[in-house]
């Protein structure tokens, strides 16, 4: 199977009734953070918006938003608590045009595929008795064309951390270039490191998964330590680190977000503490990422959904889906994420572990 890249076919602005659509509406902003009454949320489809008789297209949007005019004619996304006074905010609730909206939902949707479909079918949701086969291959076809092309981030839980071989299997998906950015929590570096220095993850032997005497100290040491180093490459230096995930992206220069949360122990140095800091690094992360995979992280899963477009404008104007894959044992996770639209959303039941090793070999990185 060879990776194809669907084209994306725009809307036909020449055509009644969106050739005679109106101009969009526009208010400014009077107060910071607060958008104007009527003002129009976007989602993570394509949205075109009328301007001086032309369509735009908003280039960079996410869930939640607003459609902001720039001076120059370019249209921003901005989340309603990042307005600033005399940001002009579109306003309108109709997507179908009338209000000089117009929201593309089918843009990478081939229509003879969509006749063809069968009205009833068995076996249309996802679940544990799903086959997964089709999509292990299309994945794995998938990530070799993105680590020419594109920009794969990955949302991780700390399930890995407790699993010698998924560890290991992720620290050679970082050395072989499939990782251009990872995002996940406290706990995930922590028992990573803790794993890396101990051999343990809450105590537990990554391998044989038995208790060690005093084991519940041990991820309490290691964060104390990274502490003590003042940041995570500096613990992989100062104390031999050679393995593991956090090692991997240390050594190859790869970028993470890490957000905290109100349990946290510690945190690590790196742990962004402030919920709308750590958002807005997310968002910086995701910002032109082109397939996102979620593993086993249900928060941390529906927030980067809530922030990543179903599409991507490139540099020489072609718009190209983004992929987003849930991962998760549990199938109401990965099955709140199934209306992102038909293509770029892919959902696999299985547990993490399991998931990464296949993919993994499947790629030839292990």
């Amino acid at each position: 199977m060879n990776f194809s890249m669907p084209a994306y076919v725009a809307p036909d602005f020449s055509a009644a009734p969106l050739s005679e659509a109106p101009d969009a509406r526009w208010e400014a902003v009077e107060l910071d953070g607060v958008a104007p009454r009527g003002y129009h949320s976007t989602s993570m489809f394509p949205e075109y918006v009328r301007v001086d008789g032309s369509w735009r297209l908003a280039e960079e949007s996410r869930m939640d938003s607003s459609l902001v005019l720039r001076p120059d004619g370019h249209i921003d996304v901005v989340e309603n608590r990042n307005l600033c006074v005399g940001d002009l905010v579109c306003l309108g609730r109709t997507e179908d045009g009338s209000q000089g909206i117009y929201v593309h939902t089918d843009g990478f949707v081939d229509p003879a595929a969509r006749r063809e479909q069968d009205k009833f079918a068995f076996r249309q949701g996802r679940s544990r008795e799903t086959a997964f086969a089709r999509d292990y291959d299309r994945l794995f076809e998938l990530l070799r064309y993105e680590r020419e092309h594109g920009k794969v981030v990955w949302v991780m839980g700390p399930a890995f951390a407790f699993d010698h071989d998924a560890r290991f299997a992720m620290q050679r998906m970082v050395e072989e270039g499939y990782v251009d950015g990872v995002m996940a929590g406290n706990a995930l570096a922590t028992h990573d490191l803790e794993a890396g220095m101990l051999h343990t993850a809450l105590g537990q032997d990554i391998y044989t998964q038995e208790s060690v005497p005093n084991g519940h100290y041990n991820h309490l040491d290691v964060l104390n330590e990274v502490r003590r180093s003042g940041s995570i490459a500096q613990f992989v230096e100062d104390h031999g680190i050679d393995n593991g995930i956090m090692y991997s992206l240390v050594k190859k220069g790869v970028p993470f977000v890490l957000t905290g949360s109100i349990r946290d122990d510690g945190p690590l140095p790196e742990v962004v503490g402030d919920a709308y800091e750590g958002q807005r690094a997310m968002r910086d992360m995701v910002r032109d990422a082109t397939t996102v995979i979620c593993l086993a992280t249900m928060l941390h899963t529906i927030a980067t959904g809530n922030m990543v477009p179903s599409y991507r404008v490139l540099a020489d104007g072609t718009v190209r889906p983004v992929y987003f894959y849930a991962v998760d044992a549990d199938e109401f996770v990965v099955n709140k994420l199934l209306d992102r639209g038909s293509l770029s959303a892919t959902t696999v039941v299985t547990n993490v572990q399991d998931f990464i090793t296949i993919v993994a070999r499947g790629l030839g990185a292990w």
